[in-house]
């Protein structure tokens, strides 16, 4: 079954499709050392190196080799800067914003089958407009356009209106078997009338689902577990950030350091609200890996190897991400890391590609369903994890203490998540 693979990037979304029986037709992609990565690793596989907006669908279906065939998948997921809540939420009037507009336009072209779109979980909640004050003044803009959550309820309407039912999951990789933490919205789209259905999570820390446990960020880059580096390059963190990091024990963050010295490192972070987690913290083999970053060496996002006084490196991030072992990133150390931390875990990637082979397996076997829906769902399965406890009644834990160990009381409002 082959598909069109459109934001490509590294190609995590793409080969984790694979896992699950599909084939990667032609790619598209503008980032120049993503398509050197895919050009390297896939030299026969026709890719687009420039904009979406001047891809057609003709051209896909011309360069994919699809003939008469029908186009079973389009997949990708368009770039979530302008949409995560960690980014400065511009919005629609962002350029980056816009490329899923472009992405709804080659469903229109294509008419394929079905359709995965992936994003970061804050798209749920943006709004068509950003609530700024030049904008919030002119009246000729919808009032309804600075509402929270207009914009996915757009995005649906877009894809209603071509005859495209879209069941949205809100989903964690962890929860599925991937060594990461690592929230993702899923749209799964199909014009046959059919609802997608989406495994529960198959993996917990919770005593009481009664799942097997976690994978651990030991599982997957433990040199005791076999684990053997393949891109050892690091993007270390500065003699400074190193001198505090020395201080924190496996498994602790910020909180382990003495109250003079967490005011001297972090500054004017020192006194912002919120747990701040991932502030001078220093990683464990025992949890699940947080998400993998961009750039790991940063003091607020540090990745902090548990064992060794670096960040992750390259091999580290990418096995993480649950990328093959011989996958080749081009590029420099940084554009490196670019590649890895924007990609989708290929965990991902495959559990989300066999819910849409069943859903092409309906489609072959029945047609058009008998009751067909052009609406769309939102199911939240289990995407918010906390694992860690790093802060409770006034102490700091480092090390493996769990979220759910004894000595947390039934009320685990007050825990730093991970």
């Amino acid at each position: 079954m082959k598909f069109i693979s459109l934001f490509s990037g590294a190609m995590g979304l793409d080969l984790g499709l694979e896992m699950a029986g599909f084939e990667t037709a032609v790619c598209v992609e503008n980032d120049k050392e993503a398509v050197e990565t895919i050009k390297h690793n896939r030299p026969d596989l026709p890719v687009f190196d420039t904009s979406i907006e001047e891809v057609t669908g003709k051209d896909l279906k011309k360069q994919g080799k699809f003939g008469r065939k029908r186009i079973v998948l389009v997949a990708g997921g368009p770039p979530c800067q302008a949409f995560s809540v960690f980014g400065n939420r511009l919005g629609i009037e962002d350029a980056r914003g816009q490329l899923v507009f472009e992405f709804l336009r080659v469903i229109e072209e294509t008419k394929p089958a079905t359709f995965l779109m992936e994003n970061v979980r804050g798209l749920l909640s943006m709004s068509i407009t950003p609530n700024k004050q030049e904008l919030l003044d002119d009246k000729k803009i919808p009032r309804e356009y600075f509402e929270k959550g207009s914009l996915i309820k757009r995005i649906f309407e877009e894809f209603n209106k071509i005859g495209y039912n879209v069941d949205c999951f809100v989903v964690n990789s962890v929860n599925y078997g991937a060594p990461q933490i690592r929230e993702r919205v899923l749209l799964i789209g199909n014009r046959f009338g059919y609802q997608a259905e989406f495994p529960e999570p198959e993996f917990s820390n919770r005593p009481k689902d009664n799942l097997p446990p976690f994978k651990t960020l030991g599982d997957a880059i433990d040199p005791k577990k076999g684990f053997i580096d393949s891109h050892p390059e690091v993007m270390n963190f500065s003699p400074r950030k190193l001198k505090y990091l020395a201080m924190v024990p496996e498994g602790g963050n910020w909180r382990s350091l003495p109250v003079d010295i967490q005011k001297e490192s972090m500054k004017k972070s020192w006194y912002l609200k919120g747990g701040r987690s991932a502030y001078w913290r220093k990683l464990s083999f025992k949890f699940p890996s947080p998400t993998v970053v961009t750039m790991p060496n940063h003091a607020g996002t540090s990745m902090c190897h548990p064992k060794e006084l670096r960040a992750i490196s390259v091999g580290e991030a990418a096995a993480i991400q649950e990328f093959p072992p011989s996958w080749e990133f081009q590029g420099n150390t940084t554009a490196k890391f670019r590649q890895v931390g924007n990609a989708v875990p290929t965990r991902l990637g495959k559990v989300a590609g066999e819910v849409i082979a069943r859903l092409i397996k309906q489609i072959e076997e029945h047609g058009r369903s008998k009751k067909p829906l052009c609406t769309h769902t939102i199911t939240h399965l289990r995407p918010h994890v906390r694992t860690r406890t790093f802060w409770k009644d006034g102490e700091s834990y480092s090390g493996d203490k769990c979220y759910y160990d004894k000595l947390n009381k039934a009320d685990n409002t007050q825990l730093d998540p991970l």
